[in-house]
């Protein structure tokens, strides 16, 4: 009790309400704020916007959780705990839980900060439920008994922020809106990421379309990632001073951990063991010797240029990998870069007419059979062709939209840096 008495600043965190078909959970979140937002000294410090393991089996795509740090007079503590819990409980009847096994959501708050290693836990690998409630003693759960919720909610009040996190401002929809197709063109989208460079991932330019807006039936009108608050922000007016562009009911800007290669458990380098294997959707995998034990990479055909560049390699290559480990043990890379390689062998010379010279006999000398010009035994050899990927710095990596949202593009910063992390 003498820390809550003592208390002038809470950690709330908020997950699973949304499900595939509708809602979104920023939005309830941005719902929570505003609910609580007349209690004496309230103050928004930070918003959160984490994403967590890519791989969770309860997950939407993205796979994010809410938290935010408030201020609030000491005195409004009681009131607050009373909205919190207000607020839930109307949530679950709107959400109308009991009938829907899609959502399971959690409301936590915390006097305290919490440890950090909840964050790296769950970002990275999947997190046991009863652990995780375990050890959250000082965290006070708003939640029902199937809480998946509290992983989401938990990891991102741990998770913290550094000077190099990025920022995301969401705009929501009019609720008469939701459904129908968002007003957000790719021309559009393509002059706003001219005029403010400091933001980043708005379109795919490989396929010429935006990705800042959803395609989904969620309240989300789009979301503008960047490297500071103002540049999103900036975005944000400039594109809703565009009578092309569907107008927002609200918005806000959050602190996240998109682009920061969380997810990923280190750098490595390896030597090709096997020939790449085909499966029949064109995904691709082989085994490689990494750190003294055998690993299998795994390239999917939305990898685009990791895939190809994945069934070019032959045993013996060298080559520097970030992937991620998936819950069969094998890696699904997100970049690829060939350290070296070996010759290929292409075959034998060619002479007279285009036809390829002939071996005369073991330990015998190459002829061609047209005009008889003899040659010493030899193969033509050609190295590893990289025609058709595009590389940054060596590397290859999936397009803007097929890249996950935690994955950081190559033109931001090299992975060399995770050098020293290996898995």
């Amino acid at each position: 009790m003498a820390a809550q008495a003592n208390a002038s600043r809470v950690w709330i965190g908020l997950d699973d309400t949304d499900n595939p078909d509708s809602g979104c959970t920023t939005a309830t979140f941005d719902d929570l704020l505003k609910y609580i937002s007349h209690i004496d000294g309230f103050e928004i410090i930070e918003r959160r916007l984490v994403r967590l393991w890519p791989f969770a089996e309860r997950r939407t795509r993205g796979n994010g959780a809410l938290a935010c740090l408030i201020s609030c007079s000491k005195e409004s503590i009681p009131n607050l705990e009373k909205l919190l819990s207000n607020f839930f409980d109307e949530l679950v009847l709107d959400l109308n839980v009991e009938m829907n096994d899609m959502t399971s959501p959690a409301l936590l708050y915390s006097y305290e900060e919490l440890n950090e290693d909840l964050y790296w836990e769950a970002v990275r690998q999947k997190v046991n439920l009863n652990v995780r409630r375990n050890s959250l003693d000082s965290v006070k759960i708003l939640s029902l008994d199937s809480d998946w919720g509290l992983i989401g909610a938990s990891s991102a009040m741990a998770w913290k922020s550094i000077e190099s996190s990025t920022w995301e401002l969401i705009a929501w929809r009019f609720s008469d809106n939701i459904g129908s197709q968002r007003e957000v063109t790719s021309s559009v989208v393509k002059k706003m990421e001219s005029l403010f460079p400091d933001t980043f991932v708005n379109r795919d330019p490989t396929a010429d379309k935006g990705l800042i807006a959803p395609r989904t039936p969620c309240p989300v009108l789009y979301g503008i990632r960047g490297a500071t608050s103002q540049a999103v922000l900036s975005a944000h007016e400039w594109l809703q001073s565009n009578q092309d562009t569907e107008k927002c009911e609200r918005y806000a800007i959050h602190r996240t951990n998109q682009l920061s290669d969380d997810h990923i458990l280190g750098y490595s380098s390896a030597t090709v063991l096997t020939k790449p294997v085909e499966t029949k959707g064109a995904h691709s995998s082989l085994d490689v010797f990494s750190h003294g034990r055998k690993i299998t990479l795994v390239a999917f055909k939305e990898g685009g240029d990791v895939n190809r560049l994945l069934r070019r390699l032959i045993p013996g290559d060298r080559i520097n990998w970030l992937g991620l480990e998936s819950p069969d043990g094998s890696i699904h890379l997100e970049r690829l870069k060939v350290e070296s390689s070996l010759p290929r062998i292409i075959g034998r010379p060619i002479c007279c007419n285009d036809k390829t010279m002939r071996s005369a006999g073991s330990n015998q000398p190459l002829r061609c059979l047209s005009c008889q010009k003899i040659v010493e035994k030899h193969w033509l050899f050609e190295d590893i062709s990289l025609t058709g990927i595009e590389l940054v710095d060596g590397w290859a990596e999936p397009t803007a939209s097929q890249r996950r949202h935690l994955s950081k593009p190559l033109l931001l910063g090299s992975p060399i840096k995770f050098a020293n992390k290996v898995v």
